[in-house]
């Protein structure tokens, strides 16, 4: 088994920052729209926690190498079927 990339290391990072990024745009057009710092931290925290759940199903299902379908996605792999003999 090899060890895994920098960039394999680094991917749960990357999606981390892309959903805190998401959240602070929304925290901060909520605090511009209604200058209340309380329901623009509430919105920021929600919309971290949606991005971060979005990213983490969307990182579910890519793919990196379409010819090893053990690599595949982990959603769209296909079960071994037992044959039952009755």
């Amino acid at each position: 088994m090899t060890s895994p990339t920098r960039r394999q290391r680094l991917r749960p990072i990357e999606l981390v920052v892309m959903a805190a990024l998401v959240g602070g745009f929304v925290g901060v057009v909520v605090l511009i729209t209604t200058r209340d710092l309380s329901l623009a931290s509430i919105f920021a925290g929600v919309a971290f926690i949606a991005a971060l759940l979005l990213l983490a199903m969307l990182a579910l299902i890519e793919t990196s190498d379409p010819t090893d379908p053990s690599d595949g996605p982990v959603l769209m792999r296909e079960r071994k079927r037992r044959d039952r003999k009755d």
